[in-house]
C-alpha cells in the first residue's frame, strides 16, 4: 500500500521556524532599489515588499515567526543592501 508523501496546502503555515534560527536579514532601506528579488528569492517566503511612509517605492520586511536566516535574500542582492546579523533572542 502506497503512503500520501506529499504536504497539504498551507500548513507551512503552522510551522514557525524562526526559534532556531541563528542569523537574520538587515536590510538598509536606503540602499535598496526595491527590486523584489529578495521577496522572490525566498523559500519560506517570508519576505514581503511593503510601502513605508518614509520611502517612495515598496521595501522588503521581513516575518521572522518564518525566516530561518538561510541568507539566500542576502546572497542574491544586487545592491547588497541585507547583512546577515546575529540573531540575539
Amino acid at each position: 500500500m502506497r503512503q500520501n508523501i506529499y504536504v497539504k496546502p498551507l500548513t507551512s503555515v503552522n510551522n514557525q521556524t524562526g526559534d532556531w534560527r541563528v542569523f537574520k536579514p538587515k536590510f538598509i532601506h536606503d540602499k535598496c532599489v526595491s527590486c523584489g528579488l529578495c521577496s522572490f528569492i525566498c523559500p519560506e517566503g517570508c519576505i514581503a515588499m511593503k510601502n513605508l511612509k518614509q520611502y517612495k517605492t515598496p521595501k522588503p520586511i521581513t516575518d521572522y515567526k518564518y525566516c530561518k536566516g538561510c541568507g539566500l535574500c542576502a546572497e542574491e542582492c544586487v545592491v547588497k543592501a541585507i547583512i546577515m546579523e546575529l540573531d540575539k533572542k
